[in-house]
C-alpha cells in the first residue's frame, strides 16, 4: 500500500487514490513478480483500470527465474457480488480470475460473474470468512504466496482475521487530510488495544522524498 504522511490512501472524495512516484510503482511490480497471486477488493477493481497482472516481460521473466508460473493469479473479493463486468481486469485474458463471494450474491449476478471470471467461490454467508478463502486457494490453486493491494475494507479484514504476514508500505510526502479519506485498514477495525494487531518495521529507505518500509508481524 502506499499512503500520504496523514496515513490516507486517497482524497476524502475518492477522486485521488493514485499519487505514488514511478518508483513506488516499480515497486508494486516487483512485489508481484514474488506472489503466486494478487488479490484486490472489488471497489478498488471497479475504481481503476488496472489488471493485477504482472506488467512488462523483465517482470514475467524473473517470476520464471525463481519457479513461478510467467503470469499470477488474479483474485477479486466482493461479499455481494457487485463487481462492474465491463472492468479492465476482464478484458485480459492472460490468467485466471478469480472471484470470493458469499451467499449475499444473488442467483442472477453468480451467472453473469461466472460469465467473465474463471471461478467463483462463495465463502460465507453475509461476511467472507477469509481463513476458510485462504484455505481453498492454497488446495484449489496451489497459492503459497498471496499479494493483497487493498482498499481499506479488505486489508482490515485481513489483519482481524490473523492473516498478514507483511507489510510493505509506502509513505508518500503528501497531506490529503479528511475525516472521511479512507485508510489502510477501514472497515470495522479494533474496539479495544487488546484486538490491535502488531507489527515491527524491518525495513525503511527513503528514495526521492518517499519511505520505503517493510512490517513484518511481531
Amino acid at each position: 500500500m502506499a499512503m500520504t504522511a496523514d496515513g490516507k490512501i486517497a482524497t476524502a472524495n475518492r477522486d485521488v487514490s493514485t499519487f505514488g512516484s514511478k518508483r513506488d510503482h516499480e515497486h508494486l511490480l516487483e512485489l508481484r513478480a514474488t506472489a503466486d497471486a494478487v488479490m484486490a477488493g472489488a471497489a478498488t477493481v471497479n475504481a481503476a483500470p488496472i489488471n493485477l497482472g504482472p506488467g512488462p516481460l523483465k517482470f514475467r521473466r524473473r517470476r520464471l527465474k525463481i519457479g513461478l508460473a510467467e503470469y499470477n493469479l488474479r483474485v477479486i473479493v466482493s461479499g455481494s457480488g457487485s463487481i462492474n463486468l465491463g472492468a479492465e481486469i476482464f478484458q485480459k485474458k492472460f490468467s485466471p480470475v478469480i472471484i470470493l463471494t458469499t451467499q449475499r450474491t444473488s442467483e442472477k449476478k453468480l451467472k453473469q460473474l461466472l460469465a467473465v471470471a474463471d471461478e467463483v467461490k462463495i465463502c460465507g454467508k453475509k461476511e467472507i470468512n477469509f481463513r476458510d478463502a485462504l484455505c481453498w486457494l492454497r488446495t484449489r490453486w496451489n497459492v503459497q504466496r498471496l499479494l493483497c493491494e487493498g482498499g481499506g475494507e479488505l486489508n482490515d479484514a485481513l489483519f482481524r482475521a490473523g492473516l498478514v504476514d507483511e507489510v510493505h508500505l509506502t509513505i508518500c510526502p503528501k497531506i490529503f487530510g479528511g475525516r472521511l479519506a479512507p485508510t489502510i485498514a477501514d472497515g470495522l477495525g479494533a474496539e479495544s488495544l487488546a484486538q490491535t494487531v502488531e507489527f515491527r518495521c524491518t525495513s525503511a529507505r527513503q528514495i526521492n522524498g518517499e519511505l520505503f518500509t517493510i512490517w513484518i508481524r511481531a
